[in-house]
């Protein structure tokens, strides 16, 4: 199993350390439970952190936002919704399949036509399931 520290989040007085965890075959609650133990222990026996904190460990879920090439490479093909900062032919939001992307555009097919956005435009994309 790996995991990877997603956010860290300062509001006052208060730390949020937030972890997701990654498997092929998924996670469970123990999974959880196991690896937010062994963190818990580290920080407080090597008393890392002075101040008050919350600690988040989850899976990323079946609809999950996607950070990072790594994230978008292994979901080309994938459903996505699309936020974007400013509008793009009217639109804040572009749902459709996740084709291609490089370092400065993300490609997506919509069901009317293939649209290539600027990642710099973009707020955030993930992936969403369709419910049959």
């Amino acid at each position: 199993m790996n995991y990877m520290m997603l956010n860290m989040l300062k509001m006052e007085k208060t730390i949020i350390y937030e972890f997701i965890l990654t498997i092929k075959c998924g996670i469970s609650l123990e999974d959880c439970e196991t690896v937010s133990n062994a963190i818990n222990d580290i920080l407080d026996n090597e008393n890392m952190i002075q101040e008050q904190y919350f600690l988040e460990v989850s899976s990323p879920g079946i609809e999950r936002v996607l950070r990072t090439d790594k994230h978008l490479e292994k979901n080309i093909g994938s459903d996505v919704l699309i936020k974007l900062y400013k509008p793009y032919e009217k639109t804040k939001q572009i749902s459709g399949r996740l084709k291609s992307f490089d370092k400065d555009n993300i490609t997506v097919e919509t069901k009317e036509t293939s649209i290539s956005l600027e990642r710099k435009n973009i707020a955030q994309i993930k992936t969403i399931f369709k419910w049959n």
